[in-house]
């Protein structure tokens, strides 16, 4: 079971989460035709875009209301309309999301109101505006993504006839996942809008001429058609009702829902498979199923030395949870869970998982990586998982870091990273048991140069 936790609770130095807005961007940039715009500082958005930039390694664009000391004191109606103009004029969005930083939210912008008068004195009462509520200080980027989903779903959809198609609606996950999932929705021949979709928009090929908004994304009409499908697949255990776009498709217009965790690990990946077999009665592919087996394979070839480590696994809760799961599922059973989320579903969720590991695991949320790190020492932590800004537990502790979810700023790839359903599963996997692997071995041959080499010199033989 977990232990409770006691001088874990420091959340002041390096937390293991980013802003609201920050989170806020990426679904937006999942959306044909769309752009965004930060109502606040113009440093929030360079910061911001940059950061996102080096995750994915494409060019980031994101908009700027540009606050100064004026707005700040008068309100920043006119900052937002004169943004709103340029976005416009320069990008030619069909849909256009407004966030909102600390600055904004501390003055009291209403953000949705402003937007309102603006498509009123404009004209363009057909055109989207999405406004979503982002303070910094008013949860993390996961929190901000979902409510970002959340905010184009209610804005965009409408009662719409019956279509039978299926809503699969995706936390924060690589573009290479996303294109995994629509692989497997494809190959079982399933009719379904995938929301977000940043599968070609932050993973795009080189091409000329260059486009200031890249293709791909998911439609507008496609959204605006959700009510109408059969039912709403979303990968959200973790998220609170307020923030659940599939609960507001079900409440609003009767979408049946199934919220299943991140399709990651055998029983994870079984699920969403029975799940889509018993929405459309369709049949299992025999391709799935062999690479199901090959999963499998893969499982008895790494157990062994996956069974040798004690892991700490932190990020996103979605991500934790799946990626906590796998592992368990493999015999490398988690030693330190953590989030910097404060999200209760998390908790609730891990008791079964924890509660199988053969050693205390001490569970973490809102925590920042000195918290981490201190647990990672006391619980005998030898290999870790999860973004970049777990590289101080490689630095400062010595124990390697397998980087997975958001943000991936010292490695490239991070994009292109696969560890979704059961080919990107076995791929997680490998990737976990190498570096068990590595560092096994390295430590293996510096303890064995120190015990007998050393020791016999110092007996005074010689070679």
């Amino acid at each position: 079971m977990p232990r409770e936790k006691t001088h874990y609770r420091n959340v002041n130095e390096n937390p293991c989460n980013m802003c609201m807005p920050m989170g806020g961007i990426l679904p937006f940039k999942g959306i044909e035709d769309a752009m965004v715009i930060i109502h606040g500082s113009q440093g929030c958005s360079t910061y911001m875009r940059r950061h996102i930039a080096e995750h994915f390694n494409e060019p980031i664009d994101v908009g700027s209301s540009s606050l100064n000391e004026k707005g700040t004191i008068y309100g920043g109606a006119q900052n937002l309309f004169q943004a709103l103009n340029n976005i416009r004029r320069v990008y030619k969005p069909r849909l256009i999301g407004i966030l909102t930083s600390c600055l904004a939210e501390t003055i009291g912008d209403d953000v949705g109101g402003i937007a309102r008068d603006y498509l009123k004195q404009q004209g363009l009462d057909e055109f989207p505006l999405v406004a979503v509520a982002t303070p910094g200080y008013g949860g993390t980027h996961s929190e901000g993504y979902w409510m970002a989903v959340y905010k184009i779903v209610a804005g965009l959809a409408r009662p719409t006839a019956k279509h039978g198609g299926i809503n699969i609606i995706v936390p924060n996950l690589s573009p290479a996942d996303i294109r995994e999932i629509k692989r497997i929705l494809e190959m079982m021949g399933v009719r379904y809008t995938l929301l977000p979709d940043i599968s070609e928009t932050l993973d795009r090929p080189i091409a000329r001429p260059y486009t200031k908004i890249p293709p791909g994304g998911t439609g507008l009409e496609d959204i605006r058609c959700m009510p109408g499908a059969a039912a709403t697949i979303q990968f959200g255990l973790t998220v609170e009702e307020s923030l659940s776009p599939g609960h507001y498709l079900q409440s609003e217009f009767g979408v049946p829902l199934y919220n299943l965790p991140v399709p990651m690990g055998v029983e994870a990946t079984d699920l969403l498979v029975s799940r889509l077999l018993e929405i459309t009665g369709g049949s299992l592919p025999r391709a799935l199923e062999l690479e199901r087996g090959r999963l499998l394979d893969c499982m008895v070839d790494s157990h062994k030395y996956n069974a040798q480590g004690r892991g700490a696994v932190f990020g996103d809760p979605e991500l934790v949870y799946a990626m906590a799961r796998t592992c368990a599922e493999n015999g490398l059973h988690p030693a330190v869970v953590a989030t910097g989320s404060g999200n209760s579903g998390l908790k609730r969720l891990m008791e079964p998982v924890l509660a199988e590991c053969p050693e205390d695991v001490l569970f973490l949320d809102q925590a920042d990586f000195m918290s981490i790190r201190t647990a990672c020492r006391d619980a005998g932590v030898n290999i870790a998982i999860g973004h970049s800004d777990g590289k101080f537990l490689t630095e400062k502790e010595g124990i390697p870091l397998v980087r997975m979810g958001f943000p991936i700023h010292d490695h490239v790839g991070g994009q292109r990273l696969l560890s979704i359903g059961y080919t990107g599963t076995a791929m997680f996997l490998d990737r976990v048991t190498n570096t068990l692997l590595d560092n096994k071995h390295k430590n293996y041959r510096a303890a064995m140069y120190r015990k007998f080499y050393w020791g016999f010199k110092e007996r005074g033989h010689t070679c």
